[in-house]
């Protein structure tokens, strides 16, 4: 009689779950059904049986450490027998697990029980004006409810379902497959138990509805493109009593036309007059409106530095979008473009002209630096 251990190819201190997983990898291989009822494959089944029946029992498994075959001899229901009890335990924790593989299916519950209704999804545009200061948002969702002329039974009123007479209301039926016996949902009741022979007119026997619900829902300040928001118990009605399931909110942010968000950062573009960047000066730059850090008007002054040029940045703190997590708030950052005036007036080109001939490399030290790097440039490609 070979070593228990050596049967399954497990260390003698391999733990539980390590035993578990042998086992369950060797039944399958060497299943009879998946060997054509090959004798020895039986034959090698039936030894790994053994062996599992006994270290998966921990004080078999301590006897046999201790004394060896001698110490579990009487213990097993015969040569390869599971021995009684145990038997049923291995069933229920590892065949079923097995079959579940090699039939493409699992161990199911009964579902002829209270069952929790599905949650939905819901996809849910809003502007970033609404992401700034937050929105009360009204929605309209189709949902299962529990069906208000049966209460959810599915007979119609006056009559209830009957007990399935296949399953006995179990919902499931055992069939016989060779060694095993393999459990599946009722054929006839589809695994609920019951049977609705005059179904309710309402519902046609289903025990639910589908109506379109109008909901309130609360956006967060803050909340970002892609965001999830969940409300609890506002999804499908639960079979049998069971609960609702939940909602589930996924939120898209509209593009806007004059800002871009960059985490809590918004980022806007701002046309400036080449005189207003040559000068310094004001200019209107637009924000957000709501939120407790604005206030009431949509415009806000941006000082422009003397000599600005397109790509300098103005950053106004804490104008940016408030946090959803904590009272940090991000900026608003103006961008300027220097904007070149066009249609001159012979009066305004004669001016531009009088400019331009009295500044100097002092006015224009890009340009002048530009200038320097392209003739050191020209020089080496030409040689002179």
């Amino acid at each position: 009689m070979r070593d228990y251990y050596e049967v399954l190819g497990v260390a003698r201190g391999c733990d539980d779950a390590a035993l578990k997983a042998a086992f369950r990898k060797m039944a399958m291989e060497h299943h009879p059904d998946r060997n054509g009822g090959c004798e020895n494959a039986s034959s090698r089944f039936k030894e790994i049986n053994e062996a599992y029946s006994v270290l998966s029992d921990a004080q078999k498994r301590a006897a046999y450490d201790r004394f060896g075959h001698a110490g579990v001899n009487g213990s097993q229901g015969g040569p390869g027998g599971f021995g009684g009890a145990d038997a049923g335990d291995i069933f229920n924790d590892v065949f079923g697990d097995v079959f579940g593989e090699m039939f493409g299916g699992g161990r199911r519950q009964p579902n002829n029980g209270p069952q929790r209704g599905q949650d939905l999804r819901y996809d849910l545009e809003i502007s970033l004006e609404q992401a700034y200061a937050g929105a009360e948002v009204e929605i309209k969702v189709p949902a299962a409810i529990t069906c208000e002329v049966c209460d959810g039974s599915g007979a119609k009123p006056g009559t209830s379902p009957t007990v399935c007479g296949s399953c006995g209301g179990a919902g499931r039926v055992r069939a016989t497959q060779g060694f095993f016996a393999v459990e599946r949902a009722c054929p006839r009741c589809g695994g609920s138990g019951r049977l609705v022979l005059d179904p309710c007119q309402n519902c046609h026997g289903h025990g639910q509805v589908r109506r379109e619900r109008v909901l309130s829902v609360r956006i967060p300040a803050g909340v970002d493109d892609g965001a999830r928001i969940r409300l609890a118990g506002e999804g499908d009605a639960g079979v049998r009593g069971g609960p609702r399931g939940d909602l589930y909110l996924f939120l898209s942010v509209i593009p806007h036309e004059l800002f871009e968000r960059d985490g809590l950062d918004l980022l806007c573009t701002v046309p400036v007059p080449m005189t207003v960047a040559a000068l310094g000066g004001d200019i209107d730059a637009p924000c957000l409106l709501g939120g407790e850090n604005c206030d009431g008007s949509s415009r806000m002054t941006v000082k422009v530095p003397e000599g600005a040029q397109t790509g300098k940045t103005v950053r106004l703190k804490g104008k940016g979008m408030p946090s959803l997590r904590s009272r940090q708030r991000g900026d608003l950052v103006v961008e300027l473009f220097v904007e070149t005036p066009t249609h001159l007036s012979a009066r305004q080109k004669e001016l531009l002209q009088e400019l331009a001939g009295l500044c100097s490399e002092k006015q224009n030290p890009k340009s002048a630096n530009f200038v320097g790097k392209a003739k050191r440039f020209w020089e080496e490609v030409t040689g002179s």
